[in-house]
């Protein structure tokens, strides 16, 4: 748990190698953190993808020559110790400014990051803190810096023959379109938030009332809406207009972009909504209504007892490759570390290949199954306010608190069912 006051923490320099400019971030981690906290916390401060094997190399405080690996079920043929277990305090003195380390992450771009200490820190308990840093985070999979400078060389010429190709490609990786793509910025608040993230993760804190009320809100709002009398449906079982133009309204839904929104195939969070309140057993079709099943009626009146059974129904999934596919998500999502909104289906089919899964007649997921499975488990998620607004265009949307509670109950739903 979190608890009041400071703890000892290090003030660190962490600087890629040969980039020019050079990259680097000033972060304030405490001396307890691990190895394998210390890879996440960099990766959240540089914007990696985590998608790659990482390794740190130094002399710890006894004199000893150590090179430490991760993670550890994909560093089986390394000649280096794993990464767990082992404190980051091992390897730094913080009453010796200067000693330092190295930290590698994909071992074939070589991504060589050093690390520096400066000092102590005074950081507050279960907190992780980037002060200070330049330069966006290198592109994954862009070359390594020789590589990632050609890289920023080629979109800063709109004469060379690779200019529009090598956007396409910068597009697809990052997400970041156009003049989005900014590689001389460095979003401080950004990186905050990722780590923020972290330390709600290794030092809980209580779910507050208001917390578990703000995730719960578009659940609550169709089932309060439904009581007592259930809500008419249209003849082909949609929501009416007029209920539909509410939802998208007060649920903060509404796109200037997209019109009006008052009907359910033009209102697709609307149906989504009302689709997952009858899968999830918590309404029901009844003469033409949409009413409160016997669950709603009393999950409505027990907000406690609605998130505890959402987070089982969520991380609970039916199918193995939704279940898996969950888990991906919830882990994306709980770093703030994950692939471009584009390449998110192919991840999956690597993990569920690397799982083993099949069609029945032995041969690999086809491509649309994968890309069916991905769109359950986004809707699952979207029928929750788990988000926090983005803050640009740059940036990506991040849990909430309470989202990142909520979603901490479903991988432990995950894992016990």
């Amino acid at each position: 748990m979190q608890r009041s006051g400071t703890v000892p923490a290090f003030d660190l320099r962490i600087s890629i190698t040969d980039t020019e400019p050079l990259i680097w971030r000033r972060l304030h981690v405490p001396m307890t953190l691990t190895v394998p906290e210390f890879h996440l916390a960099v990766q959240a401060a540089f914007g990696w993808e985590n998608s790659h094997l990482y390794a740190v190399r130094g002399v710890d405080r006894a004199g000893k020559a150590r090179e430490i690996a991760g993670p550890d079920d994909a560093t089986e043929d390394l000649d280096a110790e794993p990464a767990s277990g082992v404190v980051l305090s091992e390897l730094l003195d913080v009453q010796t400014p200067g000693t330092a380390l190295e930290y590698e992450y994909d071992f074939g771009d070589s991504w060589t990051h050093h690390v520096e200490v400066l000092g102590a820190a005074d950081l507050p308990a279960g907190e992780l803190m980037c002060v200070d840093g330049a330069n966006r985070g290198p592109v994954e999979d862009s070359g390594g810096p020789h590589g990632y400078r050609r890289l920023l060389q080629i979109v800063a010429d709109p004469e060379h023959p690779e200019h529009s190709d090598t956007k396409y490609w910068i597009s697809g990786v990052t997400g970041e379109y156009g003049s989005h793509f900014a590689p001389a910025t460095f979003d401080r608040q950004a990186a905050n938030g990722k780590l923020r993230l972290l330390s709600l993760q290794w030092w809980p804190q209580p779910l507050s009332d208001e917390e578990r009320d703000a995730v719960l809100l578009p659940v609550r709002w169709l089932l309060e809406n439904a009581a007592p009398d259930g809500l008419e449906l249209t003849k082909d079982g949609y929501l009416k207009p007029a209920m539909v133009k509410r939802a998208m309204d007060e649920l903060g839904w509404s796109d200037p972009v997209m019109g009006k929104g008052n009907r359910e195939t033009h209102a697709r969070p609307v149906l989504e909504l009302r689709l997952h309140l009858i899968d999830w057993k918590l309404l029901r079709k009844v003469k033409g209504r949409l009413v409160l099943t016997p669950r709603g009626k009393r999950c409505l009146e027990r907000p406690a007892e609605l998130w505890d059974y959402l987070g089982d129904a969520v991380g609970r999934q039916e199918h193995d490759a939704v279940r898996l596919a969950t888990r991906i998500h919830t882990d994306w999502h709980l770093s703030g570390i994950a692939p471009a909104s584009g390449r998110r289906v192919e991840a999956i089919r690597g993990a569920m290949l690397a799982a083993g899964f099949v069609t029945r007649s032995g041969h690999p997921i086809p491509d649309e199954w994968v890309s069916d499975i991905n769109q359950v488990v986004r809707r699952n998620l979207k029928c929750l306010h788990l988000m926090a607004p983005k803050v640009d265009h740059r940036g990506r949307s991040l849990l909430t608190d309470g989202g990142v509670k909520f979603l901490l109950a479903v991988r432990a739903a995950g894992k016990s069912g």
